[in-house]
């Protein structure tokens, strides 16, 4: 088992369960009319699930004798992922004062940064079509109560 494999998805594992349990704070609802607090406990939820299948994986790949590459191209460096973590917290602290739509926007162009992704015109273009499509499926039309921010949307 690679061990930075290991740790990366550890870290991952603390992220989505510091996330769920955070996300518990917020007004739950239901699935059928859920509340501010239900898709960041679903995504803690789904962060902690994945983790635990790709240590499952790795587990697995070792037992089996398989010393390949699980992800394939370059590994991440330290850098890459403090400064990911860094805008994911930074993200969740100023969630409320930016708002849903604007922050969506703000995470995604750095992250695809961060990650790699060299074309401004590609982020931009990226991080602004998530964060309108991802307004319009949570807020237009499943009605789910996410921050406004102070652009009002």
């Amino acid at each position: 088992m690679n061990r930075h494999e290991a740790i990366g998805a550890g870290v991952l594992f603390l992220f989505g369960a510091v996330t769920a349990v955070l996300s518990l704070r917020m007004s739950m609802g239901t699935f059928r009319n859920a509340g501010s607090g239900m898709f960041p406990f679903c995504l803690g939820l789904l962060l902690m699930i994945l983790s635990i299948l790709f240590l499952l994986n790795l587990h697995l790949k070792r037992t089996k004798g398989s010393d390949q590459k699980s992800m394939g191209g370059e590994p991440v460096s330290v850098k890459q992922l403090l400064l990911f973590f860094g805008a994911i917290v930074l993200a969740t602290l100023f969630f409320s004062r930016l708002g849903y739509p604007l922050m969506s926007f703000l995470l995604l162009l750095a992250l695809l940064r961060v990650l790699g992704m060299k074309r401004w015109s590609g982020i931009l273009l990226l991080s602004f079509a998530t964060a309108v499509v991802t307004y319009f499926l949570f807020v237009q039309w499943l009605n789910i109560p996410l921050p406004q921010g102070w652009i009002g949307i």
